[in-house]
């Protein structure tokens, strides 16, 4: 049976009156229109990992869901910005094993937690967001257990890959150093947004690896080929303002404070641009300078209100976007990193964990016992000498270039 009704209705866009007519149609025992269809509307949880892998005690990942707040202030009701954070200060937010999983998983329920608007990935502390892989766990566990170290790189890849295909904006909120594998999964985010006593770069040529873990793939996207070359190869460690005139930052904030006043990290260059024909800005200072730096320093307290305030700037821009035509949109921008990422990832595990039969061992050795013997590196002169003789590594070669405990 067909019943014709006419709705008078006002169009809230031209504001004139609009008069339309529906033929409604009545089947399945008297039931309108599709009310016949069956739906659930329960809603689901697609979390695929509980609580197990987040602890609040270091060396950990703390899960937090944090309110969306208007810049006034106001709280936003049912929204939030998920926070993933390296929790282990200690040892320089440098990640264990147990810390990959718990990274994995938070971003996997970041992702599918339809109330996050943006994800922050945070760390503990004031003076580091992360310095890779955790060396003592690298030396004493995975040094010459190559299949081991084979499985934790599965775990690696997962971590990066949980980044890149996370369905939500990731924010990296870098308060302190971002080195080695730190930079590596930072430069996996979207943005980033630092403190100016942040430093950035990499470690593994000079502690018997290489940064193939992400840098070797991302950096060509930020900085120019020589400049990724050199950064990779160099292991300097390139301040945060140098950073972001380069391009590989977003945004660079002071955290200093001295009398109510902010004060920015005296350790750099940025009270010019060029000086003697050389570009200065952003270059770490020297000489008597580090001292009167330092000196500064020690009279200053850290405060990361203003990071923070950028933070919430950037997620209530967010906010104020369709998701889905924000998320293509920066999906279209990953695509580019990810299609280098998915090159090399798989092959390089291999490289990886057969390494830790050779150098990995010496450098990830030398690096741990360095409060023992006062030297972080290995003897490089003596071993392209034992090399260039054919020398087998093994233990007594191991003895020939590794420094020895002080007496």
């Amino acid at each position: 049976m067909r019943h014709a009704t006419t709705f008078v209705t006002l169009d809230w866009l031209t504001g004139r009156s609009v008069k339309s007519t529906y033929k409604l149609h009545r089947a399945w025992g008297g039931q309108m229109g599709l009310d016949f269809l069956r739906r659930d509307n329960e809603l689901k949880d697609h979390s695929l990992i509980g609580d197990e892998h987040f602890d609040a005690e270091a060396p950990s990942v703390v899960y937090q869901k944090r309110p969306v707040t208007a810049p006034d202030g106001t709280v936003v009701e049912g929204l939030h910005s998920a926070w993933v954070i390296l929790n282990n200060p200690r040892q320089y937010n440098s990640y264990t094993t147990e810390m990959v999983k718990g990274v994995i998983a938070a971003f996997q329920r970041a992702s599918s937690d339809r109330s996050v608007v943006a994800v922050v990935f945070a760390a503990a502390g004031d003076k580091a967001w992360c310095s890779g892989g955790n060396t003592a766990e690298y030396a004493s566990y995975y040094a010459r257990r190559p299949t081991e170290y084979g499985d934790y790189i599965d775990l690696f890849v997962g971590m990066v890959d949980s980044i890149l295909n996370c369905k939500k904006p990731v924010i990296c909120r870098v308060n302190g150093m971002r080195v080695a594998g730190g930079q590596e999964i930072g430069m996996a985010t979207d943005i980033t947004i630092s403190s100016d006593m942040a430093v950035y770069g990499q470690a593994g040529p000079k502690h018997g690896s290489a940064p193939v873990g992400g840098s070797t793939d991302f950096l060509p996207w930020f900085l120019s080929m020589e400049d990724a070359i050199y950064n990779c190869v160099s292991c300097e460690l390139w301040s945060a303002y140098k950073m972001k005139q380069k391009g590989m930052i977003s945004k660079v904030v002071p955290v200093l404070r001295k009398n109510d006043a902010w004060i920015r990290n005296p350790l750099v260059r940025t009270d010019t641009w060029v000086e003697d024909g050389e570009v200065v800005y952003g270059e770490m200072v020297s000489g008597e300078g580090v001292a009167e730096a330092e000196a500064l320093i020690a009279r200053c307290e850290t405060d990361f209100s203003l990071l923070d305030k950028e933070v919430d700037a950037l997620i209530w821009r967010f906010t104020n976007l369709f998701p889905h035509c924000l998320m293509n949109s920066i999906d279209g921008i990953r695509g580019k990193k990810k299609f280098f990422w998915d090159q090399q990832k798989q092959a390089q595990r291999h490289w990886l964990a057969a390494n830790m039969n050779n150098e990995a061992w010496l450098g990830f050795n030398a690096f741990d016992s360095r409060k023992i013997t006062g030297k972080d590196t290995i003897d490089f002169v003596a071993y392209r000498q034992l090399i260039n003789r054919g020398a087998t590594i093994d233990e007594h070669f191991a003895e020939q270039v590794m420094a020895k405990p002080k007496v």
